[in-house]
C-alpha cells in the first residue's frame, strides 16, 4: 500500500490525482491486476470523471453546493454537514483495472479527489494487488 498527501486550497474542490496513481502502479510493478484508491475522510471523496475540460468539475461541484448547499439549518454542530453528505453521495473509493502495467481509464478519464471540507491536509492511500 502506498500513502498519497494531499493539500487542497478551496473549501471544495477537485485535484486531479491520475498521475499520482499512475505512479504508484508503476512503483509496484504489478503488470495485473486492480488498483484500490481509497480516502479515508468523512468529508472528502475519489472519483472517476472527465479530465479534458476543467468546465467538468467546476460543474460538478456547482450543481454540488446546488442540491447541498452549505449552511442550511444542518444539526450537526461543526458546520460541515453539507460535507459528510456530499462526501457520502460520491464515494470514498475507486478501483481501476491494471493490465500490462498501465491504469485502464479511459481516454477522457481521470482519478479526482474531491474536498468538501477544505483547505487541508489530506492522504489517500492506494492498494495494487
Amino acid at each position: 500500500m502506498e500513502e498519497i498527501s494531499v493539500t487542497t486550497g478551496s473549501r471544495i474542490e477537485m485535484l486531479d490525482i491520475t498521475s499520482q496513481i499512475r505512479s504508484a502502479v508503476s512503483k509496484s510493478g504489478t503488470q495485473e491486476g486492480v488498483c484500490t484508491v481509497y480516502c479515508p475522510h468523512t468529508t472528502a471523496a475519489i472519483t472517476i470523471n472527465e479530465n479534458a475540460d476543467p468546465d467538468v468539475t467546476a460543474d460538478i461541484l456547482m450543481k454540488l453546493n446546488k442540491m447541498i448547499p452549505p449552511h442550511k439549518n444542518y444539526r450537526h454542530l461543526e458546520g460541515n454537514s453539507d460535507a459528510h453528505i456530499k462526501s457520502s453521495l460520491i464515494g470514498n473509493s475507486a478501483q481501476i483495472i491494471v493490465s500490462e502495467g498501465c491504469l485502464q481509464l479511459g481516454t477522457w478519464q481521470g482519478i479526482y479527489f474531491c474536498e468538501f471540507d477544505g483547505p487541508r491536509s489530506r492522504h489517500v492511500w492506494v492498494s495494487i494487488k
